[in-house]
């Protein structure tokens, strides 16, 4: 039932790389671009933080290995956004956050979507496995690219957070922070959206005996 998809994996590992890659890029750029466009507003402020160093410290100073992992994957990279200088110092009234641990689940994401693509365009998946593949593979990736977000808005919430984007949608503020624990179980309930749809076309392919024979897209 895994030929098929070590197959591609083997054979095409570099455009998955690829689909990686660009999904986390692009996503970071669609975000802060449907930022600017909401409030109307382009960024004016932009901070680096010492990511590696904070990782460092982190292990060095927590006693716990259990906490590490959640501590380290709230790190930021960059914030990036819309401060308002008229209160003193200023505040921040809109930010995009880089999150390492964020970008590695949308690169994870890109390259689950590219694998489950890649099968899909083998010319033995009849359109009715690929229609419904597709579906499943694009609601997988919704709910993963939206639990994802790392956007803040001084209305919502302080901090980045998937639900700001559902309050920029127009949902209530205390309704969007009601679902804010539902983020990773929906995350996971996507990634297994995912994996459901690979292994659905995998399995297909390799009942055909013609399977071996099919051209590679790598």
């Amino acid at each position: 039932m895994l030929d098929p998809l070590r197959r591609e994996l083997r054979h095409g590992w570099r455009r998955l790389l690829s689909w990686g890659l660009a999904t986390a890029l692009l996503s970071q750029v669609t975000m802060l671009v449907l930022l600017a466009v909401r409030f109307g507003e382009l960024p004016n402020y932009a901070t680096f933080y010492d990511w590696p160093g904070n990782v460092l410290r982190i292990i060095e100073t927590v006693p716990s290995v259990r906490d590490m992992g959640p501590i380290i994957a709230q790190e930021w990279l960059l914030e990036i956004g819309r401060m308002n200088y008229d209160y003193g110092n200023g505040i921040s009234v809109w930010a995009l956050s880089v999150v390492p641990a964020k970008l590695a689940m949308l690169f994870l994401l890109g390259a689950l979507a590219g694998l489950a693509t890649a099968l899909m365009r083998r010319p033995s998946c009849p359109a009715s496995l690929r229609g419904g593949a597709g579906a499943v593979t694009g609601a997988g990736a919704v709910l993963v690219a939206m639990t994802n977000a790392t956007m803040s808005w001084v209305v919502c919430c302080a901090t980045p957070n998937w639900v700001v984007g559902l309050a920029m949608m127009g949902l209530g503020t205390s309704a969007s922070l009601a679902l804010e624990p539902l983020g990773t179980p929906l995350a996971l309930a996507g990634f297994g959206l995912l994996a459901l749809a690979i292994l659905a076309l995998s399995a297909r392919a390799s009942r055909l005996p013609s399977f071996e024979t099919e051209p590679s897209h790598a």
